[in-house]
């Protein structure tokens, strides 16, 4: 009785100091969702050289999470769970998309669902990376399903990622500058007649790649899958970050007078990594550093537009990413030849595509001026769990099951934190448990062949108490007999419901 009566009342004093700092304000919500961005890429998280100035300030302004989590160490799955509330082991079709159907179904309850229901204009700019259509997929007509049938009322979007074809931007289910006299044409199976590609046309690339991304060529960078006409409607590399963020900059002055969701899904540090040419070499670690500097003054620029609509005051920001690090994933860019002394994954083990700890703790700040405090939080709190924290913010009683409402953690930076937490990484999982991590026995090779990343995988079970080992070096399944085995019941009892 006294722990319930505790929730309640900290549940009124949350309602009762958003009241009193919002004047009653609903307010305006963005999530600015990096790509590949790892827990030391960001200064303000003391791990790596990088200099990020503009998001260390949200990020020492306001709560800056360094327990946070992404659902998933791979993009597209972790995408599902930030919109859905939900876990993506749950749905077979939740991995990592590549030209396929969408993997939300249309009757799912998702964030900008949420966010109409509650008189929010709602809108996705940038990438997307969760499938489109139910089938083969016409580029040449509206495509549909797609964002807009989610709950996006706007949408601006790369469909997958910027190594894969189509390199097209699709606004509203329709490519956006497409000739209807040059049709376009997409395949992830063969390649068209007389069409170049990375293998058989070194000599186009700007761009060498590496592994797996030598299939159609545009703007000298091959890519992954088979692309023929729709030339009209190609992308510019180099001015995708800029093209991006001007789209995000015009929806803010369109919508400023009203509540919305905006969903700011970056492309940045993912490959192929094409910096403007402003912002080449100002890093000294390559493409790589320098497309961190790039989305570093995106968010900036955001910061300043929300400043100048005098609207910042009312703006809840979050900012995260989809994953941890990776360095070679598919081109030389000099990622690795360049790194230096920079540590992308600061202590932490492993990396994107990994169930080590780097594969999914990742820069997670919250801020709020006026509303949340400068504080630095410990607590656990996953991306799935800012369904139900925005719902009780916002003042809907729409919530998932497996999302907790961690709305004081997120505003104040106290209150409850997530007790237990799946982790998945290329369709395999793990358990997270207060400060403990489980990992069941996995066939395949502990570390990619090609990115060198240790993935979490061995023949035995794997036990650490990040407590005293946050970089996962001792594993403690002979000394921690009873821990390993209350782990795997909470575990097998999470999976098999």
């Amino acid at each position: 009785m006294i722990k319930l009566n505790l929730k309640i009342l900290s549940f009124l004093v949350l309602i009762l100091f958003l009241a009193c700092n919002t004047e009653n304000k609903t307010p305006n919500v963005i999530i600015i969702y990096a790509d590949d961005l790892g827990f030391g890429d960001v200064s303000a998280y003391n791990q790596g050289i990088l200099h990020t100035p503009n998001i260390d300030r949200i990020a020492n302004e306001g709560i800056k999470f360094t327990n946070g989590h992404s659902s998933s160490a791979t993009c597209s799955p972790s995408r599902y769970a930030l919109l859905t509330g939900s876990y993506p082991w749950r749905n077979s079709k939740a991995k990592i998309s590549t030209g396929a159907s969408m993997i939300i179904d249309t009757n799912q309850k998702t964030l900008p669902k949420m966010f109409k229901e509650n008189n929010y204009s709602t809108a996705i700019i940038g990438k997307w990376h969760l499938g489109l259509g139910d089938g083969l997929i016409n580029y040449n007509s509206k495509i549909s399903p797609g964002p807009n049938d989610v709950g996006f009322d706007y949408s601006y979007i790369m469909p997958d990622t910027q190594d894969r074809v189509p390199t097209v931007y699709i606004e509203d289910g329709y490519v956006k500058n497409l000739d209807n006299s040059d049709p376009l044409y997409v395949s992830f199976k063969e390649n068209f007649d007389n069409q170049p590609t990375g293998d058989k046309n070194p000599e186009m690339l700007t761009m060498k790649w590496h592994h797996g991304h030598f299939n159609s060529i545009v703007n000298g960078i091959s890519r992954i899958g088979f692309m023929k006409g729709g030339k009209k409607a190609y992308w510019s590399d180099i001015d995708m970050a800029d093209h991006f963020l001007n789209k995000v900059k015009s929806y803010i002055y369109k919508n400023k007078n009203k509540p919305f969701f905006l969903f700011y899904s970056m492309q940045q540090p993912h490959v192929p990594r094409t910096p403007h040419p402003r912002f080449e070499g100002k890093s000294g670690m390559g493409p790589r550093g320098d497309v961190i500097i790039e989305a570093d003054w995106c968010i900036g620029e955001l910061y300043k537009t929300l400043e100048k609509e005098n609207i910042l005051e009312n703006t809840l920001i979050v900012i995260s990413s989809d994953n941890g690090p990776v360095l070679n994933d598919g081109y030389y860019d000099n990622a690795v030849e360049k790194i230096g002394n920079h540590t992308p994954s600061g202590v932490l083990r492993g990396g994107k595509y990994s169930l080590y700890e780097a594969g999914t703790r990742v820069p997670f700040i919250s801020y709020w001026k006026g509303v949340t405090p400068s504080k630095v939080s410990n607590k656990l709190i996953s991306q799935i769990d800012l369904f139900n924290s925005l719902s009780t913010i916002i003042g809907s009683e729409i919530k998932t099951s497996d999302s907790n409402d961690l709305s004081q953690l997120l505003i104040n930076g106290d209150g409850n934190e997530r007790e237990k937490l799946i982790l998945e990484a290329s369709g395999k999982t793990a358990l997270k448990y207060k400060n403990w991590i489980f990992i069941p026995p996995y066939k395949g090779k502990a570390v990619s062949k090609y990115t060198n990343v240790e993935l979490g995988r061995s023949n035995s079970y794997q036990l650490y108490n990040l407590k005293n080992d946050l970089s996962q070096r001792k594993n403690l399944i002979d000394q921690e007999k009873e821990k390993l085995i209350e782990l795997q019941e909470i575990y097998n009892k999470i999976i098999n419901n």
